[in-house]
């Protein structure tokens, strides 16, 4: 399944994500060929050609020959132990036999007896030093090796792979015209990313064997990895129509009708190939995703809970569970799931990114500024997390002091990250928004006047971001409106609530949490949001009623300190601008600082108040002339007494 950047990694690529526990693989007893593997485990499917004994195989007729051939059945159905009671009875009757030995080998390896099974195929190796399919076992073995959690595996993947690689090249070298080869080299090509080269091999295989059904639901996993839908879903069908009891097979027509849109469908091919082999994470992964569309979120987390059992070091499902606990406002579940899957991938920077977020979202600044710094730490550059720390640093300043802010190491790290990432991307304008945004911290104002208007979603909400630091609040709710207008998933809707929260465009927030709702988002979801956005407005009138008293009592640092804290709940309560310029202009001692700060909160009430009277607006326009003035007069005396 994966993912998200985002995000989450997007189910698409969640889906489509190479796993060995799709692999096929080849038979490699002579007279059969492999193919029948379910996701997770590698299996065997029997093959209609026939094939000329290898060297150092003896002939067998008689009740050997026809337990041999009970045993190759057994071994395509999947009956592993059983087949290999009936290989280890052949070698009794006769150890030379290599068609038994790489029977037994094959069995061992579908228990992923894997040591044991790599035995095997070196001793025929030792008998017939040209056979091929001993080799192409060894490079099977080899692949589902890295199917084990330890971290020495993970850690040494790429030089598993190459040497799975060459085994399979010397399979093909040994037998050009071997089905089982070119699909072992197949699958090694499929895990290493050369996916064009693997389906050239896996078609070749079909070409050479037209009744192996694996490889055709391996050339269908290499399309759903290339998002060609149509072409995937015919490879998994034949290889479906060849044997039904190929699970990989189900497996893969189900993520791709997921993909299609076809959940009903897809979920019981998903259910069969369970049926099938239960112990399989991506299958399950896969039938998450489709109960989660259908909104039965019980039933995916249990699937998503589940395929973390199997494979407890992927972070996809991690992921898909907090996707579900966020979508219902459960921020903590979702950190929750988040960590346990970073306790299992410690490296993995979607799990780290995912957190960072969300601590933003809390408006846990510290924690988040801690998260991204990590992020950029193992990745210089990477761009969400340069963005995520800008964001975290501007929600610090609105709680701190901007001063002492300004001269921390995150400010410095942030500017220098920022620089960085804008030079590899001149183009990026959320980059150079964040830019922006942070020089206003340090009083400069944010010059959008050679700043091109956005064209995507995501430059808008950078854009409303700035302009609402800024202090130019119709530009915000201007652009997060186009966004919210251009969101048809509740999902989404409810994700640039959220945003919208963050920055305090309440207004809009309260409209897209009721478009989430009318778009059958969650109700709880869409509740809590409307909740959330109706206490900070009333947070924001009850401090201005308070700042309001304490002002006719004339006491000013009580007053603005109220009417501030109202304007960090709500920086469009156009009476708390208000009242913040008056108390600056009555209250302290005229000095620059107040005095500019008293024009500005002015400025920003003007913006704000859209029902004032010409009369009352040429009024206040005065007002604020008369400040700059004497603003400037100050200045100039100021300038005066310093020479």
């Amino acid at each position: 399944m994966i993912e998200q950047k985002s995000a989450r990694p997007k189910q698409s690529v969640r889906l489509a994500k190479s796993l060995f526990g799709y692999m096929l693989f080849a038979s490699i007893v002579s007279g059969s060929h492999c193919s029948a593997q379910v996701p997770g485990v590698p299996s065997t499917q029997p093959s209609a050609a026939a094939q000329t004994p290898a060297a150092g195989t003896t002939v067998l007729s008689g009740r050997v020959k026809s337990d041999m051939a009970t045993a190759e059945r057994l071994l395509s159905q999947g009956k592993w132990s059983e087949a290999e009671g009936l290989f280890r009875e052949g070698l009794v009757n006769n150890p030379t036999d290599s068609q038994a030995t790489l029977g037994l080998g094959l069995a061992l390896a579908n228990q992923f007896k894997l040591d044991a099974a790599d035995a095997l195929f070196d001793r025929v190796i030792k008998i017939d030093p040209n056979n091929p399919g001993a080799y192409a076992g060894k490079s099977v073995v080899t692949l589902n090796r890295l199917q084990s959690s330890s971290g020495t595996v993970i850690a040494n993947r790429d030089s598993i792979l190459k040497q799975a690689e060459d085994y399979a090249q010397k399979a093909v070298q040994l037998g050009p015209a071997n089905a089982e080869a070119h699909m072992a080299l197949g699958q090694a090509l499929k895990e290493e990313g050369k996916l064009d080269e693997a389906v050239n091999e896996l078609n070749t295989a079909t070409r050479f064997d037209p009744q192996l059904s694996y490889a055709f639901s391996s050339v269908g996993s290499v399309k759903l990895q290339q998002n060609s839908l149509a072409e995937a879903a015919a490879s998994f069908t034949q290889a479906v129509n060849l044997n039904s009891a190929n699970s990989t097979a189900h497996y893969g027509l189900g993520a791709t009708l997921l993909k299609q849109g076809q959940v009903d469908d897809a979920i019981k091919e998903l259910n069969t190939s369970l049926y099938q082999f239960p112990n399989s994470w991506p299958t399950r992964m896969a039938l998450g995703d489709a109960y989660a569309k259908q909104g039965n979120v019980v039933a995916a987390l249990q699937q998503y809970q589940l395929s973390t059992l199997i494979k407890p070091e992927n972070a996809d499902p991690y992921l898909a569970m907090a996707d579900i606990h966020q979508q219902r406002g459960d921020l903590e579940l979702a950190i929750a799931d988040l960590r346990s899957g970073l306790s299992q991938s410690p490296y993995d920077i979607n799990l780290r990114q995912r957190i960072a977020d969300i601590n933003l979202q809390l408006e846990r600044a510290d924690e988040a500024i801690k998260g991204y710094r990590t992020i950029l730490e193992m990745s210089a550059n990477d761009n969400a997390a340069v963005k995520g720390l800008s964001q975290a640093l501007y929600l610090k300043a609105q709680k701190a002091t901007v001063g002492a802010m300004l001269q921390s190491n995150d400010y410095d790290a942030a500017n220098k990250a920022l620089d960085e990432a804008i030079k590899l991307n001149p183009n990026d304008m959320e980059l150079r928004l964040a830019k922006e945004k942070l020089a206003s911290l340090s009083g400069a104002t944010v010059d959008f006047t050679n700043m091109p208007a956005p064209t995507n979603d995501g430059d808008r909400v950078a854009y409303a971001e700035a302009a609402m630091g800024a202090g130019n609040f119709q530009k915000s709710v201007e652009q997060l409106n186009i966004v919210v207008q251009n969101q048809t998933d509740a999902k989404q809707t409810y994700a640039v609530a959220d945003i919208a929260v963050m920055v305090r465009a309440l207004d809009v927030a309260q409209n897209a949490y009721n478009r989430g709702l009318s778009q059958g988002g969650s109700p709880d979801r869409g509740q809590r949001g409307l909740k959330q956005v109706a206490q900070l407005k009333q947070q924001a009138k009850e401090a201005t009623a308070v700042a309001n008293e304490l002002a006719k009592k004339k006491q000013w640092d009580g007053a603005m300190a109220k009417y501030r804290e109202a304007l960090k709940a709500n920086p469009m309560f156009a009476d708390a601008r208000y009242g913040l310029a008056e108390a600056l202009d009555k209250g302290p001692k005229d000095s620059v600082p107040t005095l500019s700060e008293s024009a500005q909160q002015y400025q920003y009430y003007l913006g704000l108040a859209t029902d004032l009277t010409p009369k009352d607006r040429e009024k206040l326009t005065d007002t604020i002339e008369k400040l700059n003035e004497k603003v400037a007069k100050m200045k100039q005396k100021e300038d005066k007494d310093k020479m």
